[in-house]
């Protein structure tokens, strides 16, 4: 499983920076991405990394503001978020991209695995 932590409330403009560790497994196998699930909605993809981290993607919504990282020593995948908003107030969860598919990453939720708990980001505004 990926666990996923640093989570807490911040207020809007201010950053946060969140880890995803596997538990009895290693990440750096896999392209990791990054979802959250924001109150009532569908769970969001809103950033890939590459296994080597040499390749990222993120959707619209988030860049310019977020940025995924890893380090493989460490066994850790990062999400720093930057000037944050109360829309970004989520369940941000990691997630392993199991390779099904013909890209090095994908946003759909079923193309990925290990999945854990989630951590939650409240923005207050």
């Amino acid at each position: 499983q990926l666990q996923a932590s640093g989570g807490g409330l911040v207020q809007a403009g201010g950053s946060q920076r969140l880890s995803c560790a596997a538990s009895g497994g290693t990440v750096d196998d896999y392209s990791i991405g990054w979802f959250r699930q924001g109150p009532g909605k569908e769970r969001e993809f809103i950033a890939a990394i590459s296994w080597r981290g040499s390749s990222t993607y993120y959707p619209d919504s988030v860049k310019g503001r977020f940025t995924i990282s890893r380090d493989n020593a460490k066994n850790t995948v990062y999400l720093q978020m930057n000037n944050l908003k109360p829309e970004d107030t989520a369940v941000y969860y990691c997630a392993a991209d199991l390779g099904r598919h013909g890209s090095w990453w994908s946003a759909r939720t079923y193309d990925y695995g290990y999945w854990g708990q989630g951590t939650q980001v409240t923005v207050s505004s």
